[in-house]
């Protein structure tokens, strides 16, 4: 089947490069224009997402060749773009970073998979001649990457600016579409893993505002769609997406200023075989309704903590039902959640208690990447001997207080993990782990969640008293 929707891929030569203050600018400004954006990101990330869907009031998609199989990820585009008239891509890092030589899974390859024109962003501080020298570099180092417009990023001044366009015309034959100057103030507030997020931003809002004021004043609009609709057919096929389920399963999930770290495809995932989501918020919440399982996000227990800690009867009732053997399935944040305290600054804050682990932020990552791992215990959730890919991005460290009370799912062949290359904290049936998945890359996990679900809910019918 042939399928047409303009899109641009959003690409600079290094991460900080202004990749998210132009795509945020432009997926809100195209919203207030009428037009219908598709959003996408491509690498792992949420953070990044989070705060293009809240200015174009859109699902943020993930598109990672990594953790997605390629006819999926493909399906994914052209399922979501499909009734839009536009759509956005975000790159992460530089254009041709990847994880080898080759530059595998590169905002370039992914481009080229898209068939999709390129904007690049090129910080010009302190130079001017030899940024047409480094773009030059860009175009010839891969012909099949269209790269068809660029933004300056950080001008000092018309005499830069003009000068770096005149040789950007003459040596490189390919339009400036925006020029932004050094800006005196940055809204878009950087911590130790990322931006932060819209959800802790009593003006984020504002901040949607300035990014979509500087995207108008300084980038040229209509050049930029005119690159948009210079984009070929794509040969392709998608599944329709049924209606959201009322089905019987009832699955909980957390959703609130700690929890928050779901793509949401995993989430669709879940409902589209069947499940009822529930929304859970541990900071305000007292009870837990009647459900069948619980998956709990990543996201930042650590800026929570205080408020975590004081909902002691959400705790202690979220630990009775899984030692009641609820099925459940936490992730990083959700892991930190689930052990005995967490630890900011030598100051102890007591979590759920259910895995006998104090976690430890510290100044530096303790486990950054894609994460390759194996099964090799029992659990909930997947098959032995299965190889899954997923990321992990986390400041916490593991203090086990009990080796012998843990069993781990994985083994990781790439990645750190909870302890000595060991991910997957299992009990009961509860499996929490400090790697993200992706439900395109893994489709079976959500065929296990809603029969571990199903099956806890029949276990439920023959408790209860005749």
């Amino acid at each position: 089947m042939l399928f047409y929707c303009p899109r641009l891929v959003i690409a600079a030569l290094r991460g900080g490069s202004g990749k998210t203050l132009i795509s945020l600018g432009l997926c809100g400004l195209l919203k207030e224009k009428g037009y219908r954006v598709a959003i996408f990101k491509k690498g792992p990330d949420f953070i990044d997402p989070g705060w293009l869907s809240f200015a174009a009031k859109e699902k943020c998609f993930n598109l990672d060749p990594f953790l997605i199989p390629k006819e999926k990820l493909m399906a994914s585009f052209l399922l979501n773009s499909v009734d839009k008239d536009i759509a956005i891509v975000e790159g992460n890092r530089g254009i041709y970073d990847g994880m080898d030589l080759e530059g595998r899974y590169s905002t370039a390859e992914l481009a080229k998979m898209l068939s999709s024109p390129v904007l690049l962003i090129l910080d010009v501080s302190m130079s001017t001649r030899t940024i047409s020298a480094i773009l030059k570099g860009c175009q010839v180092f891969d012909r099949n990457v269209q790269i068809k417009g660029v933004i300056l990023n950080r001008v000092a001044g018309k005499r830069q600016e003009d000068l770096v366009k005149d040789c950007i015309k003459h040596y490189c034959g390919i339009p400036v579409v925006g020029a932004i100057p050094k800006l005196r103030k940055n809204l878009l507030r950087e911590r130790h893993m990322g931006l932060v997020p819209h959800q802790e931003r009593e003006e984020a809002e504002k901040v949607v505002q300035w990014a979509k004021d500087i995207v108008a004043n300084y980038l040229d609009i209509n050049t930029i769609i005119k690159i948009a609709k210079q984009t070929p057919y794509l040969n392709g096929t998608y599944i329709k997406k049924k209606e959201d389920s009322k089905g019987e399963v009832k699955i909980g999930y957390f959703l609130d200023k700690a929890f928050w770290f779901y793509y949401p495809e995993n989430l669709d995932a879940l409902k589209q075989r069947g499940a009822r989501l529930i929304r859970l918020n541990a900071l305000e919440d007292r009870e837990i309704p009647d459900l069948d399982a619980i998956y709990i996000g990543g996201g930042f227990p650590e800026t929570q903590a205080e408020a975590l800690a004081n909902n002691v009867v959400f705790r202690k009732r979220l630990k009775e039902i899984m030692e009641a053997g609820i099925p459940v399935y936490a992730e990083c944040g959700g892991l930190m959640y689930l052990g005995e305290s967490l630890v900011l600054e030598h100051r102890e804050y007591p979590m759920v208690g259910f895995f006998p682990i104090n976690f430890f932020l510290k100044k530096k990552p303790q486990g950054h990447g894609y994460t390759v791992l194996e099964v090799c215990g029992t659990n909930p959730f997947f098959e032995q001997r299965k190889r899954i890919k997923g990321h992990e991005f986390h400041y916490s460290k593991a203090n086990i207080l009990e080796k012998g009370e843990i069993r781990f799912a994985f083994k990781m062949l790439r990645g750190k993990g909870i302890y000595e290359k060991q991910d997957g904290a299992v009990k009961k049936n509860t499996l929490a782990t400090y790697t993200h998945i992706h439900a395109l890359g893994n489709s079976r996990w959500a065929d296990s969640f809603i029969t571990s679900a199903l099956s806890y809910s029949h276990s439920k019918l023959f408790k209860k008293p005749t």
